[in-house]
C-alpha cells in the first residue's frame, strides 16, 4: 500500500510571520477606516452639465478638516463626505493646489477623530505600507505592499504652469479607481502619504507628507491657496567637470537649456548654456533642488546663485517674482 505523502505543514515562524504581517494590517484598517471619507463632487463641464466625481479624503484635525487631492476636487466648491459609519456630512473646499495635487475641504457636520501624520521621508524601500480608501462609497477598502520606490517625480500643472511633485512614493498597494485622496499608512498607523491615481500608469504613488506638503497645507488652511515663486529658467542635470567636482565636492548642476525673457533669472544675468551650481549656498543638483526653495517666503527676497560659465564661475543675485495663477 502506497504511502499518503501529506503536504508540508507551514513552519511555526512562517505562520508567526504571517501572523504578525495580517495583525498590522488589521491594526492599521481599524484605525483608519473611520476616518477615511468618500467625496462626492459635482464638477461643471460644458454648456452647464454637472458630471459626479469621486474619491477619498483624510480627516487630519479634529475640527472636521480633511485632506484629499487637488485633481478630486477640481474647480469644485462644495460636495458630500460619507463616513464608514453610515455618517454624510456637506463639506466646502477652503483651498487646492493643483501643482502638488493636494485640498483642504473642511466637512459642516462632526467628524471622526483626525488620523496621526507621520514622515514620508523617514520611509525605506521594502517597508511595509498600507492603502486605505473609500473608493465609490466602499468604506474600509484596504490594500497592503511594500514602498517600491522612494524620490519619484510626478509631472503637475495648471494653465500653462507646470511643476514637479518632488519624493513621490511609489508602492505596489493597490489603488482602486476612487482611492485618490485615501491614506498611505505605515504599520504603526500613521499617515505619510496621500494616494494618486492621477498618473493612470499603474502605479500606486502617494503626495509623501513631509515639510514641502506640511508648508503647503499650512497655507491653504491660511489663504486658500498656495504662493509660489519664479525663477524663469528650465534646465537639465549634467555633470560638473572633474577639477571642479574635486573642489566642490559636487558630482552635478543643472544645466539651463532656456531663460524666459524679462524674468527674475534674466535680469539676474543667467544665460542659456550656464551650469548652475548653487543657490543660497546649497547644491543645486536638479530643478527638483531649485524648485523646493521656490515656495512663498522666497518671493521677493535675493537669492544668491552661482553658476560656471564657460571656465569662470559666475555669481549672481536673482530676486523671485510670484508665479502668477495662470502663469
Amino acid at each position: 500500500m502506497a504511502e499518503t505523502v501529506s503536504e508540508p505543514d507551514r513552519s511555526r515562524r512562517e505562520q508567526a510571520a504571517l501572523d504578525t504581517y495580517s495583525q498590522v494590517v488589521v491594526s492599521v484598517a481599524a484605525e483608519l477606516t473611520p476616518k477615511v471619507a468618500a467625496l462626492n463632487v459635482a464638477h461643471r463641464r460644458h454648456r452647464g452639465r454637472f458630471v459626479m466625481g469621486t474619491g477619498s479624503a483624510v480627516v487630519f484635525t479634529d475640527d472636521g478638516f480633511l485632506l484629499t487631492n487637488a485633481h478630486v476636487v477640481g474647480h469644485s466648491d462644495a460636495g458630500t463626505a460619507s463616513f464608514a459609519d453610515g455618517t454624510t456630512t456637506p463639506f466646502h473646499v477652503i483651498g487646492a493646489d493643483p501643482l502638488s495635487d493636494l485640498a483642504v475641504v473642511r466637512a459642516d457636520g462632526p467628524t471622526p477623530p483626525p488620523a496621526r501624520l507621520g514622515e514620508a521621508n523617514a520611509l525605506r524601500v521594502g517597508q511595509l505600507v498600507v492603502a486605505v480608501g473609500n473608493p465609490l462609497g466602499l468604506a474600509g477598502s484596504v490594500t497592503a505592499g511594500v514602498v517600491s520606490a522612494l524620490g519619484r517625480s510626478l509631472p503637475a500643472s495648471t494653465g500653462s504652469a507646470t511643476r514637479v511633485i518632488d519624493d513621490v512614493v511609489q508602492t505596489d498597494a493597490t489603488l482602486y479607481p476612487g482611492s485618490s485622496g485615501g491614506a498611505l499608512a505605515t504599520a504603526d498607523g500613521k499617515v505619510v502619504g496621500i494616494n494618486t491615481a492621477i498618473a493612470e500608469i499603474g502605479l500606486g504613488l502617494a503626495i509623501p507628507v513631509n515639510d514641502t506638503s506640511r508648508r503647503i497645507v499650512a497655507a491653504l488652511l491660511a489663504d486658500g491657496r498656495v504662493r509660489r515663486a519664479y525663477l524663469g529658467l528650465a534646465g537639465t542635470p549634467a555633470p560638473l567637470p572633474p577639477p571642479l567636482r574635486a573642489r566642490l565636492g559636487q558630482r552635478s548642476g543643472l544645466r539651463i537649456v532656456e531663460v524666459v525673457p524679462a524674468s527674475p533669472a534674466a535680469r539676474a544675468g543667467l544665460r542659456a548654456g550656464d551650469l548652475l551650481l548653487t543657490a543660497h549656498d546649497e547644491p543645486v543638483t536638479s530643478a527638483q533642488t531649485l524648485q523646493r526653495l521656490m515656495l512663498e517666503d522666497a518671493i521677493g527676497r535675493p537669492l544668491a546663485l552661482t553658476a560656471l560659465r564657460g571656465d569662470a564661475l559666475v555669481d549672481v543675485i536673482a530676486t523671485p517674482a510670484e508665479l502668477a495663477a495662470n502663469d
